[in-house]
């Protein structure tokens, strides 16, 4: 069936529909864009040539022909074209062209998941099933994976035969590296080295595998090989900048995408506004669902992105039940819908789950899949006629990324973006411009981080001593040696016959991850129909206690689990199939305390407030759970849980506000964080409104129980100049606690010192060279570990930190100002994502008590 014979119509029928098309923010249409061919290039191996003409290929695209060339020239390159753009055959051309050539050679390709590669195997070991039966003489090519699922009994051989290695940067930094010896044939002829979706290399992570690549390099150094590099990249701000910083080699960009595209539609829809006095939409993930039915009732194959594993559950539920979802209770075979053309896919799911989903999509099996991000990486899915993106991804990015799931060569395809009340969301959806005019954030990476850079000499000088005079990438010998001399201070090196030696009995690799630390995953276990217990899924150990605390409704594949158990010591979860008319929500409580405070004595003294850096603890814990009632979203209640509470103990920078002040923003009305006095009235002015609403929430009908329902202004309390005009009684209405905040999110007036935290947070990775991911924000008007004082903290979101918040107070000064000139510079009228963030869609931004506080903080006696 020809895509455009069912789209366009939903497409004419979106633009006319009642419920749809007043509520489209914004529509771009991009036209087809024909290919651009190339000849097979002269020197393409016959045997090459042949294959591809058997799988119907008879030109190549113009980015892929010139990553022939360049690599045949002997550049390094980095492919940076749209999603199924060819890139795969891209470098696998050279690769196989180079292993005909020379019956030796070897290869070794990284992804960043396990996932990937072995979706990537499929692809390769096909082209090679095509390729044995061209080359008759013995010609022998085996690929293999090898990480940490890759069985014990089938390691050796694949060291020893396999011709192209499939790994990622966490086997590679402890179960290869380590042990290269026993590759010693493998390293002595690599020829390729293949870096797939480079993007995700960012941040600390990417800092991390930057010196993995050191390491790889060094090794293969000694065993007399110069591989020459490709990788690839989905579109992002930097991609040449960033693949220089990876391998520190000159690199040749290719960005010129030469394959074909037919038409794209992204579209902006911000759902329909139901109370407009309160600024209340329609939930986001229901109109996802609607418009997602529209596309299954068309037999259009679609992906609905999620941003989190719950909410992928829940669109899940909507879509394979819909509202009669719970009329029936169903065995356990209907429920888990293995057969469904309706399916999740996200973290947690089993292996095997994950690969019959993949080939559901490939063979058209699978019509609808709702995933978490797992599916923005380059999974060969097939190709989709549209995707949903249920709220903004955080990035534009990954907003690209997702929507270029949607079509395939030159078939048609529509992306749509569904705001959230998220304030980002709300800005995007009413300044469409910023979304579509924006060029995609630079992926940024320090491998000379202190820290990162140390742990990597250790495991270096652990695989082969360093020799006096050898540099560490593009770091000198006289750089090296300081950090060399100091391990050998530490008694964990040893200096002898111009050589430093490693000295201690641990591994160095083993303890250090190149990720973000997270304790083991627990395993969730539930009853069969026979009684049997059997595993159905796993949630990582940071995750568990909000996912899966005991009496949580935990969603998989669209079937409900009630909690029985959580067992943190042994890392298991006991579930029981139900069918509930509610779903739970954790609520959580997060403190940070300071351990150590080492900012230097004395500090500079500014009038504004001080600045600090240190170690920290940050404590969160799970101290209840919601019940809320599917569709509407009705609280049944709120639960208390005792659970233990996850600690994080890393490094901080801080900044704090002196009591002159705040006395100074008071006078001039730019400090809205004190509590507002409503006035001696307030007690009979609520019971009064309460009573007029018959004790009833306006919104979602809730009568009282043995919590009193909020009174809310309308008009938020502080736009009034006075109490009496700020509560009259038309702008009061009764709300209970979950409708009211809502409303309070919608109509909120961001305080100046969220609004510092807001732009210090999006500021400070351009200092420090990191990923703003890496970085967790926390403010606090009366932070009790400053003596009550109002603060904001910045801190590293890795456990003991890698040196972020050192660097942060160093620069405190150059920070605030820059800050201070990001805010003013902004053309805004009240804050935006671009400064110090958006207020409510209703609210005010507070754009001018942040400027107010960062002159404050600039002040000094001096």
């Amino acid at each position: 069936m020809n895509p455009l014979n069912t789209l366009q119509p939903l497409l004419d029928f979106w633009k006319r529909d009642a419920d749809t098309a007043p509520n489209i923010a914004a529509w771009r249409t991009t036209p087809p864009r024909p290919a651009q061919p190339h000849p097979f290039p002269n020197d393409l191996p016959a045997p090459l040539r042949e294959a591809l003409s058997k799988r119907g290929v008879s030109s190549l695209y113009s980015h892929q022909f010139e990553a022939w060339n360049q690599t045949r020239a002997g550049q390094n390159v980095i492919l940076a074209t749209g999603t199924a753009s060819g890139k795969t055959l891209a470098y696998n051309l050279p690769v196989l062209a180079n292993m005909l050539e020379d019956p030796q050679a070897r290869a070794l390709y990284l992804f960043p998941t396990k996932a990937l590669a072995q979706d990537q195997l499929s692809v390769i070991s096909d082209q090679l099933s095509v390729l044995r039966q061209l080359v008759t003489d013995h010609w022998s090519l085996i690929a293999g994976i090898y990480d940490g699922d890759t069985p014990q009994k089938d390691r050796p051989s694949i060291r020893k035969n396999a011709r192209i290695v499939l790994s990622n940067p966490d086997m590679l930094h402890t179960g290869i590296l380590p042990h290269h010896a026993n590759w010693s044939d493998f390293f002595s002829n690599l020829h390729f080295i293949v870096i797939d979706e480079a993007h995700t290399y960012r941040g600390v992570f990417g800092s991390h595998v930057a010196n993995v690549i050191r390491r790889l390099k060094r090794v293969v150094d000694f065993y007399g090989s110069k591989p020459k590099f490709i990788l690839a990249s989905a579109t992002i701000g930097n991609p040449k900048e960033l693949a220089e910083a990876l391998i520190e080699k000159p690199v040749e960009l290719i960005d010129n995408d030469g394959s074909s595209r037919g038409e794209r539609h992204f579209i902006i829809y911000n759902p329909p506004v139901t109370d407009a006095a309160l600024g209340l939409r329609k939930s986001s993930l229901l109109e996802s669902v609607r418009l997602a039915n529209d596309l299954l009732a068309r037999d259009i194959q679609s992906v609905v992105f999620a941003r989190t594993r719950r909410t992928v559950e829940m669109i899940l539920t909507y879509l394979q039940g819909g509202n009669s979802i719970f009329d029936i209770r169903r065995s356990n075979t209907e429920l888990s819908n293995i057969g469904s053309s309706i399916r999740g896919y996200r973290s947690g799911y089993l292996p095997h789950q994950r690969r019959e989903i993949e080939q559901g999509l490939r063979n058209g099996s699978v019509k609808t899949v709702v995933a978490t991000n797992a599916l923005e990486l380059g999974i060969d899915i097939g190709g989709l006629g549209a995707a949903i993106l249920v709220g903004y991804p955080g990035t534009i990015a990954s907003a690209r990324q997702q929507a270029g799931r949607a079509g395939r060569g030159d078939d048609p395809a529509v992306s749509v973006l569904v705001a959230s009340p998220n304030p980002l969301d709300q800005f995007l959806a009413h300044h469409p411009e910023y979304f579509f005019g924006r060029s995609p954030e630079q992926a940024l990476v320090n491998p000379n981080h202190l820290l990162i850079l140390l742990e990597h000499l250790r495991c270096a000088m652990f695989e082969l001593p360093f020799q006096k005079g050898e540099s560490f990438g593009s770091l000198s010998w006289e750089t090296i040696e300081e950090y060399l001399q100091f391990l050998t201070s530490n008694n964990e090196a040893h200096f002898s016959d111009e050589k430093y030696y490693w000295m201690q009995d641990a591994y160095p690799a083993a303890n250090i991850s190149l990720r973000s630390a997270s304790p083991q995953s627990v395993v969730l276990q539930a009853a069969d129909e026979d009684g049997k217990p059997t595993i159905i899924g796993t949630v990582d150990g940071e995750s568990a206690a909000w996912m899966v605390h005991p009496s949580a409704i935990y969603m998989h594949e669209a079937q409900q689990y009630f909690v029985q158990e959580l067992n943190l010591e042994n890392h298991i979860a006991q579930l029981i199939p139900v069918g509930l008319d509610y779903y739970t929500e954790a609520q959580q409580r997060s403190e940070i305390q300071i351990l150590s405070d080492l900012t230097p004595s004395p500090s500079p003294n500014r009038r504004g407030g001080q600045a600090g850096y240190g170690e920290i603890q940050v404590t969160t814990q799970i101290v209840g759970f919601k019940k809320l009632r599917w569709f509407t979203n009705e609280n049944l209640g709120l639960e208390p849980l005792d659970m233990p509470p996850s600690e994080l103990q890393t490094t901080g920078y801080w900044l704090t506000l002196s009591e002159a002040a705040l006395e100074r923003l008071r006078e001039s009305g730019a400090w809205t964080n004190d509590p507002n006095d409503y006035g001696a009235d307030w007690q009979k002015i609520r019971f009064a409104v309460r009573s007029r609403d018959q004790f009833t929430c306006q919104v979602c009908g809730a009568v009282e129980s043995t919590r009193e329902h909020d009174v809310h202004h309308k008009i938020p309390f502080r736009a009034f100049t006075s109490k009496e005009e700020a509560n009259r009684l038309e702008n009061l209405v009764t709300l209970c606690r979950t409708c009211h905040q809502k409303v309070e999110q919608n109509v909120r007036m961001r305080s100046g010192l969220a609004g510092l935290g807001f732009a210090l947070g999006n500021l400070a990775p351009l200092f420090l060279m990191c990923d703003p991911r890496d970085l967790g924000v926390f403010s606090e008007p009366a932070w009790s570990a400053a003596g009550g004082k109002p603060a904001v903290v910045l801190y590293d979101l890795v456990p003991a930190g890698i040196g972020f918040s050192q660097r942060l107070f160093e620069i405190h000064d150059e920070l605030v100002q820059r800050a201070y000139e990001l805010v003013k510079e902004c053309e805004c009228e009240d804050g935006c994502p671009s400064c110090v963030g958006p207020g409510g869609e209703n609210g005010t931004g507070g754009k001018m008590e942040t400027l107010a506080i960062l002159k404050e903080l600039s002040r000094n006696d001096n």
